[in-house]
């Protein structure tokens, strides 16, 4: 059998979460907020790299992902 390997440490998200909601995870909860994490930063990144594109720039700067990251945020709120 194939060995898989993770995509992230599961017992380091469950503690980060634990900790700035001093609540326990449910068994797949973990999962769900990294699949959340990870829809949001190609968001973040689709939306910067438009806004470089507009702006001239060959390459994705931090200002223009700072930019987009407050708008980016507003929608990927619960």
């Amino acid at each position: 059998m194939a060995v898989t390997q993770k995509l992230y440490p599961r017992g380091t998200v469950k503690r980060i979460v634990k900790a700035q909601s001093n609540r326990n995870v449910s068994k797949n909860a973990d999962i769900l907020i990294f699949l959340d994490y990870m829809l949001f930063m190609q968001e973040l990144m689709r939306e910067a790299s438009i806004r470089s594109r507009k702006a001239g720039e060959k390459n994705i700067s931090p200002s223009s992902v700072r930019k987009v990251t407050e708008r980016t945020l507003r929608r990927f709120k619960g």
